[in-house]
């Protein structure tokens, strides 16, 4: 999947909690949102990252707004196709492990076939 394929596909599917994602699309998606907010910040003057400079500051809010939900959707519908519950993402609740294990589950395969979350993404549909 690429860059553009990525974002579009995660805005299709907005606030979409099921089904599954390719690694590649929640790395894409990934780097888009560092885009994004890296912009906004250096448009900000370079403000710091604690305490973003007068309207910046409300346009990184309505960012983050606007972001949040796919980002939730594509990250639950990654570990769907790990073969894990979108409750995992709990996880990132508990200081020190968080990073790691989420970090490991992102990075870990799918798997190949259908699972209980659906088809392998990208699998051919008969119809």
């Amino acid at each position: 999947m690429s860059f553009g394929e990525a974002i579009r596909t995660c805005f299709r599917k907005y606030a979409d909690f099921s089904g599954r994602a390719r690694t590649s699309e929640y790395w894409w998606w990934v780097l888009f949102n560092v885009i994004v907010f890296g912009v906004l910040y250096a448009l900000g003057g370079g403000a710091s990252v604690d305490e973003p400079s007068g309207a910046i500051a409300g346009v990184i809010g309505v960012a983050w707004l606007g972001l949040i939900l796919p980002s939730l959707g594509v990250a639950i519908r990654r570990l769907h196709d790990t073969g894990r519950s979108g409750w995992y993402l709990l996880i990132s609740f508990i200081p020190l492990v968080r990073g790691i294990v989420l970090l490991v589950f992102m990075l870990s395969a799918g798997n190949p076939g259908p699972n209980k979350y659906g088809e392998a993404p990208g699998a051919a549909v008969s119809g």
